[in-house]
């Protein structure tokens, strides 16, 4: 091969498009850039309000931006678009590889676009898997088409290999980097201070322990969602030592659930969607999380704090291993017996606090980025070595 090639840094191009995406790809963009890499940040827009608030705070920007989301809009018409919008930037920037993140439309999307240019991909966040194809819907089956895509497997734990490897994915392209949110976490409460939201709901809480709810997934819509709420509501009404803090979600299935089943109890705030630097700082303060996201149930587990998940199943599961995490499920009154437990078993906030990090040490963005340098040096970004 021409060593002009090999001596030529390394062009990776990231596609996303939603908040948590942002949050666990810009440590990539970072320490790339660090190391001498060129990092082209492809924005798909699915979350453009939400994103604007993280280009600030990490201090990137991104280089394009598809705008691939219109109202009302279905999946088939925004992977559709992704695909079709991406794909004369990479024939424009001609990357050595394209990274996509966890199981999003972006994700999706990118890959594929990708793929037909025959550009090699890297996952971050390969081998969750729920063990049902459809939940959560669309993206479990979205990591599962990744995978077979991607030429470089970014594994957060060894489960997440091991189920790789279980599915015939070849081990030698498979890499445990822990997982990068754990970076984003770190860097951001290390440099940044809670800002004036955070203040004023400390003052409200005024010694009260919090727990911090978030809900937004697409399976726990409608009825689902509602018994949540309500089974909460109950729970804050009836214990005035405890407040719950709700940063709604802006989709409309969210907002409009949580006005008509939370409104008027004192004991709950809802606010609205924060920034991830005072959205991390009031993890850092709960007693209690209760939330349906996957990004949190690393983000808790991080910090040590309990988590209650409001799925049925988790692609999760080292969480609940350690002892952090404890699955609702399906059983409407599952969630009472829980937050009931959560209040009598002071053991179980000993065991999180306690718990193994088994979600990474904040050195994942460096380990990835060192593999893409090296293995651009050794073989010039072609798909296989």
């Amino acid at each position: 091969m021409d060593s002009s090639i090999r001596s030529a840094p390394v062009r990776v191009l990231f596609c996303l498009g939603t908040r948590p995406e942002m949050i666990k790809v810009a440590p990539l963009v970072i320490r790339l850039r660090e190391l001498g890499g060129v990092a082209i940040l492809v924005n798909t827009g699915q979350h453009a309000d939400l994103l604007t608030p993280l280009f600030e705070l990490f201090q990137v920007k991104a280089d394009y931006d598809l705008v691939a989301m219109s109202p009302g809009q279905g999946l088939n018409t925004l992977v559709a678009r992704i695909v079709e919008r991406l794909d004369p930037v990479l024939e424009k920037e001609g990357p050595d590889y394209v990274i996509v993140q966890g199981d999003t439309a972006s994700a999706l999307g990118g890959a594929l676009a990708a793929f037909n240019r025959k550009i090699p991909v890297g996952h971050v966040e390969a081998g969750l898997r729920s063990g049902n194809p459809l939940s959560p819907f669309p993206e479990e089956m979205n990591r599962r088409l990744v995978t077979q895509m991607a030429v470089l497997h970014f594994a957060a734990t060894e489960y997440n290999r091991a189920s790789l490897l279980k599915e015939g994915i070849r081990a030698e392209t498979i890499h445990v980097t822990g997982n990068s949110v754990v970076d984003a976490l770190q860097r951001t409460l290390k440099t940044t201070t809670a800002g004036a939201e955070i203040a004023r709901l400390r003052a409200q809480v005024a010694g009260r322990k919090l727990v911090l709810l978030t809900t937004h997934r697409r399976e726990n819509f409608g009825d689902a969602m509602r018994t949540h709420l309500r089974s909460l509501r109950a729970f804050a009404e009836a214990r005035p030592e405890l407040c719950i803090v709700f940063p709604v979600h802006p989709n409309p299935n969210v907002k409009e659930a949580a006005e008509q089943e939370l409104a008027g109890c004192d004991q709950i705030m809802l606010t609205a969607p924060m920034g991830y630097a005072d959205f991390v700082h009031l993890l850092a303060d709960a007693w209690l999380i209760v939330s349906d996201s996957g990004g949190i149930q690393e983000e808790a587990a991080s910090l040590g704090k309990p988590i209650l998940v409001l799925r049925e199943n988790t692609e999760r599961p080292e969480g609940v291993h350690v002892g952090v995490a404890r699955l609702v499920g399906e059983d409407p009154g599952q969630l009472k017996q829980l937050l009931a437990a959560a209040v009598a078993d002071e053991d179980w906030f000993e065991v999180a606090a306690k718990a193994e990090k088994v979600y990474g040490d904040g050195l994942t963005a460096d380990r990835i980025s060192q593999i893409l340098m090296d293995r651009h040096q050794k073989c010039g970004g072609l798909a296989s070595e």
